[in-house]
């Protein structure tokens, strides 16, 4: 009699571990798009440094006091890149409307604090945002809002043009930072503070190059002198951040890090839980009547 061979002992598969998320873009940089986005951020550096590039007999340096408006011209730029990307993307309207929504709530936060000790709420949201939607949204909501913000306050002027770029690359740096499939927790959220506190005060100070060189006569130590030279130029010009804006940048990257920290896991997941149902990048497509 022969023994009846033991049925084989199967082992149940282990489900394939799932593959990290891939970061969603609501607005892609297509070519065009990141042409114009370079021309823009070119003409933005020029526009912004223009006192250390220009030498001391030059014309622009003769004028410094209607640069402003010379460099005004550069809102044009701004909203055609920010046309470039959208009609390249195929910015949908789950994007539009996402677009929309946070760039009315940033604008509505901008006046919460009216700066006062550099307390400015919106800062935060723009870094979140930028870090789940990407740097090509990133930059246009960040120019979008400013602009919105612009005129629920009524800060409409030359310097506009400048806050509407900063405020663009500020979100973009956001969406540019590493990690944004696998980083998440407590590592996300120092990455994030880490960003907002520098780019808070970099904000700060690339704004105080809008306005510097239009001081004038009024503070004759730290004023611009269109004919003294770079080294000397660049002195005044810290003089002029430490006297001015100091406890302002200050204010705002301790608040963007604070907010970030406090606030960031909710509005994280809030994003993601958003762009994960908006499906920002899957095609639309329409069932033939009667299929």
């Amino acid at each position: 009699m022969t023994p009846t061979p033991a049925p084989p002992t199967t082992t149940a598969a282990r489900p394939p571990a799932p593959a990290p998320a891939r970061p969603t873009h609501a607005v892609r940089l297509g070519p065009r798009s990141l042409a114009a986005l370079l021309l823009v951020s070119a003409v933005g550096i020029v526009a912004f440094g223009w006192p250390f590039l220009a030498p001391p007999a030059s014309q622009l340096s003769a004028h410094a006091e209607d640069a402003p408006w010379l460099f005004a011209g550069l809102l044009v730029l701004l909203v055609a890149v920010v046309a470039a990307t959208i009609s390249e993307s195929g910015l949908g309207p789950k994007a539009v409307a996402m677009l929309g929504v946070l760039a009315a709530t940033g604008a509505a936060l901008r006046p919460i604090g009216a700066g006062t000790a550099g307390i400015e709420p919106m800062f935060f949201l723009l870094v979140l945002s930028g870090r789940v939607l990407g740097p090509g949204f990133g930059f246009v909501l960040g120019s979008v809002t400013m602009f919105a913000s612009a005129l629920l306050t009524g800060g409409v002027g030359p310097w506009m043009p400048f806050q509407m770029l900063a405020m663009g690359w500020f979100a973009m740096g956001a969406g540019l930072l590493p990690g944004r499939s696998r980083l998440r927790g407590r590592a996300e959220l120092l990455l994030l503070g880490g960003y907002g506190f520098v780019a808070a005060f970099a904000y700060g100070t690339v704004m105080n190059l809008a306005g510097w060189p239009f001081m004038g006569t009024m503070a004759s130590d730290i004023a611009f002198d269109p004919h003294a030279s770079v080294p000397a130029n660049l002195a005044r010009f810290l003089a002029y951040c430490l006297a001015t804006s100091m406890g302002w940048d200050l204010g705002r990257a301790v608040c963007t890090v604070v907010l970030t920290v406090a606030l960031g896991p909710a509005v994280l997941r809030a994003l993601r839980r958003a762009t994960r149902r908006a499906a920002f990048e899957t095609a639309v497509t329409f069932d033939a009547p009667g299929a």
